[in-house]
């Protein structure tokens, strides 16, 4: 035990009992503990979770680190905790060396936040930022993805000195452009919402993913200074479609042409 401890080893020991403050566990004949600050958690095992997962580990093995060991005491403290968080930091430097950027990936939603969600490769957690989850615009994280789905990423970016990766969900799938031709033709009227307004026009988005152009000239039949006397932001309009550029990403709209029409 003590060449352990010197040498900073991992060792196996069982789970033989549980108490108040952690894991009774034994290495070859020797008792010690595990404090509970000191068991692996959530996030870096495989728990069965909920309030009793300490005594569930009963009869378990566990990989350990000594932390410390008193002779005359006979005291002997292990800690899982750290095993597993130098376990997973070799893995780790083994992922990084072994991914590449432009390849695919399979992982695990570990964590969602309002910047984006992160994803375990397999011992390497990723982030996937909020702009790279889905082709649709506003929508919140947890309307996309749940923690715990299985999913394929892109790997867009590797931070080797930082042992960063960014990740991507949304460049695994079609653009909202790629056969946006098929879907609307030119002279069809839409249903869409402005987001945005601008001294020649407003921007209207269509299957909360694309956005169009309505020229302020396309915006009434009168002569108008500015978009705000017609229409304003989070107003749901009918409008026709103009034309659509799908190799420059433009679609022009115009509200003036769908009400002459009606």
């Amino acid at each position: 035990l003590e060449e352990h401890l010197t040498s900073g080893e991992p060792l196996e020991v069982e789970i033989v009992d549980i108490n108040r403050g952690g894991l009774v566990a034994v290495y070859q004949g020797l008792q010690g503990f595990i404090p509970s600050s000191q068991v692996a958690g959530q996030r870096d095992i495989n728990p069965p979770g909920g309030e009793d997962w300490l005594n569930r580990r009963k009869g378990q093995t566990a990989k350990v680190k000594i932390i410390e060991l008193d002779r005359p005491r006979r005291r002997l403290i292990f800690s899982e905790r750290m095993a597993v968080k130098e376990v997973r930091e070799k893995e780790r430097e083994r992922l990084l060396m072994e991914l590449k950027e432009g390849e695919t990936r399979h992982g695990r939603i570990t964590g969602i936040h309002t910047f984006g969600v992160f994803v375990d490769l397999g011992g390497l957690e990723g982030l996937v930022p909020l702009s790279e989850l889905s082709w649709q615009m506003g929508k919140p994280p947890s309307d996309i993805v749940s923690v715990g789905a299985e999913v394929d990423v892109f790997i867009m970016k590797l931070d080797q000195e930082n042992k960063r990766v960014v990740l991507s969900l949304r460049r695994l799938k079609p653009h909202p452009w790629d056969g946006l031709q098929d879907k609307y033709k030119v002279g069809q009227r839409v249903t869409a919402t402005v987001t945005k307004l601008v001294a020649f026009g407003a921007f209207a988005r269509l299957d909360d993913s694309i956005d169009g152009l309505i020229h302020i000239s396309e915006l009434a039949s009168r002569r108008i200074n500015h978009p705000k006397e017609v229409v304003h932001e989070g107003d749901i309009l009918e409008l026709k479609v103009l034309s659509i550029d799908t190799e420059r990403r433009h679609l022009r709209l115009s509200l003036r042409q769908a009400q002459e029409e009606l």
